[in-house]
């Protein structure tokens, strides 16, 4: 327990120091963790840790990842990406595998170890280049979206790869493997042994099928069930358990846990429920990441490094060089130009964590000698360790050299709108009818499961959540927002969510709902500006209706009512800051002696108000 609990720490700390200071120099996240398993490795070789294993638990990061990338992506928008999908990343695939397997060939190796060399590093590091596009805001670039497409098609690309590796085998008798398209497979276990072809076909075709129906027809009740709970951490572990079952299931059918988990992501994207996945996933999935990089970090063998560090450098460097050369040439076919084709060509130019797998696979079964794996294993890591610094290269001096800014094209979320409207009660359900009417689309985060079920029978889009996490604001799209309107329900959620929206977004417009008047002046200390008390309007109605049945005309009562309000805005200022929040009201001595000349001032000018028009008008 202790020695768990300390290797914890290690990569913790490691972690919680590197990253800060890379992100201070702007060197990104994924540079920091990189690093910072470089420094520990000293460490954990002395402790005897197996970065190895480590590695593969952390490698159920990209597993979760590529959920949340399918989160993002509607069925229609990957059928619109279908040219770039196959054609750009498979022409990728092709032309770098060949390339490569040539320069083996010619520096000697056999034609079956130079074309698994080739397949193997004609790979990409789908978690480094997707968590560095996140994190720099280009993945809805055009350059974004077709490095997306190539990864995408690099991880379906695994499954035959695998199927392919087998028959490159030197030995003549088929040793007994367990084929695993990446760490998250389970060793030994798989509904698929023994089956020929077409059986194999239909199991797998099944489980994909099982995916797609489960994801639109039992996700929703199953939420919604959970919801009635009302704990937070039952969400949580829902969502964690989607992931893993899905997952599990991939890898008892032979497949990739990773494109398995993509294709429910995909089916939850118009979920109702999808920025609450997004949000408890998220977490999970940048810690197993930032525990992946660094034992890509900690992994590096710094002795055969140092033994053979020129040979290694310049095979790195050649294979970068080479795949920038080649994602030029292809994606100007596909319509790539200026800072969108180099950063397609810079980012993808590494070789990918499933090159650490490839790579143990065919050691196992007998088709790279464990001498050459044990130098690839290592251009690999070194590759992606020089990925951040190309990222830098590109930021530096190819974005502002084409202007990027004019080239980007714009978000196509539709659910990520200019407007987001916390809560769907009686008051934020009037406010987004009314703003839908206008013409204005909106985002709403409602946290009652029972209200959903309501209002999507009147196709109304909510999603499901608290909008008080900041991680689900995140998802929401707080950052391309320039209104939120704060309507739930709870006071104390009310002032905390204005006051994080207020500090952390300031470019964005905050509308309040205020309990009383009490809460007005929370609301304005904590910086909010536009302060809407939820009865104020249908106090004045009442009381016009009131002065009406007095016996005021309609235009007396209006004009009392008008009068009477413009001298509460005008005091309201001044009240707050007499206003102090940990002392009750009737204890603030200044607090209440101003009310008390308020109340006279307002009795002494609402009657002047009052009784100006008979003077007037004789």
């Amino acid at each position: 327990m202790t020695d768990t609990l300390f290797l914890t720490f290690i990569f913790l700390f490691a972690g919680v120091i590197a990253v800060p200071i890379a992100s201070r120099f702007k060197l990104g996240s994924v540079l920091g963790y990189l690093l910072a398993g470089v420094a520990i490795s000293p460490l954990l070789s002395l402790l005897s840790v197996d970065v190895i294993s480590l590695q593969h638990i952390a490698e159920f990061g990209v597993v979760m990842m590529l959920f949340l990338v399918g989160l993002e992506l509607e069925p229609r928008m990957l059928w619109q990406m279908r040219m770039r999908l196959l054609g750009l990343g498979g022409l990728q695939v092709l032309l770098c595998a060949l390339l490569v397997m040539g320069i083996a060939m010619a520096l000697g190796q056999t034609w079956s170890v130079a074309l698994a060399i080739g397949l193997v590093l004609s790979l990409s590091s789908t978690a480094i280049v997707l968590q560095t596009l996140n994190e720099k805001g280009l993945m809805q670039s055009d350059g974004g979206k077709g490095a997306f497409s190539v990864l995408l098609f690099q991880d379906i690309a695994v499954i035959p790869m695998l199927a392919l590796l087998p028959l490159l085998a030197i030995s003549a008798a088929q040793p007994e493997v367990v084929p695993h398209a990446d760490a998250a497979h389970t060793a030994g276990m798989s509904l698929v042994d023994g089956l020929n072809g077409w059986q194999t076909a239909l199991v797998t075709l099944g489980a994909i099928a099982a995916v797609i129906l489960a994801g639109e027809r039992l996700t929703g009740p199953l939420f919604r069930f959970i919801a009635t709970a009302q704990l937070r951490e039952l969400f949580t572990a829902s969502a964690l358990m989607i992931v893993v079952s899905i997952a599990l299931l991939m890898s008892l059918v032979g497949l990739s846990p990773a494109l398995g988990t993509f294709i429910a992501g995909v089916v939850l994207a118009t979920s109702e429920y999808r920025h609450e996945l997004e949000s408890d996933i998220g977490p999970f999935k940048g810690l197993l990441l930032g525990l992946f990089f660094m034992t890509v970090g900690a992994g590096i063998n710094f002795e055969l490094l140092s033994q053979n560090f020129a040979v290694i450098l310049g095979l790195s460097l050649g294979l970068i060089v080479l795949k920038v050369l080649v994602l030029l040439l292809v994606g100007r076919f596909f319509d790539l130009r200026g800072a969108n084709l180099w950063l397609v060509a810079l980012s993808l130019a590494q070789a990918g964590e499933f090159g650490f797998v490839l790579l143990s696979f065919t050691v196992g079964i007998n088709v790279i000698p464990t001498e050459t794996a044990d130098q690839l294993l290592l251009v690999v890591a070194l590759s992606m360790l020089l990925t951040p610094l190309l990222f830098i290269i590109y930021e530096r001096f190819i974005a502002p050299r084409y202007e990027l800014s004019n080239e980007r094209d714009a978000d196509t979320i539709d659910e990520k709108c200019k407007v987001l409207i916390a809560g769907h009660g009686r008051v934020g359900g009037i406010v987004n009818r009314m703003l839908r009417g206008a013409g204005f689309s909106t985002t709403v985060i409602d946290y009652s499961a029972s209200n959903l079920e309501m209002l999507r029978a009147y196709n109304i889009k909510v999603y499901y959540g608290d909008a008080t996490r900041p991680d689900l604001l995140h998802a929401a799209g707080i950052d391309e927002a320039s209104i939120m309107v704060i309507a739930i329900d709870n006071k104390e959620a009310i002032t905390e969510l204005a006051r994080y929206v207020v500090a952390t977004h300031p470019h964005v417009h905050v509308v309040a709902r205020a309990v009383d008047r009490h809460h007005v002046y929370d609301l304005w200390a904590v910086g909010c500006r536009d302060i809407i008390r939820e009865t104020f309007d249908s106090s004045l109605r009442t009381a016009r209706s009131a002065l009406h049945a007095l016996g005021l005309t309609p235009e007396e009562a209006m004009k009392v009512s008008h009068t009477f309000e413009t001298i509460d805005r005008q005091y309201m200022r001044e009240m707050a800051d007499l206003y102090k929040p940990d002392v009750p009201s009737h204890q603030n001595q200044a607090y209440v002696k101003k009310v008390l000349e308020l109340n006279e001032e307002w009795g002494r000018q609402l009657q002047a108000k009052h009784n100006e028009p008979e003077q007037g008008s004789e």
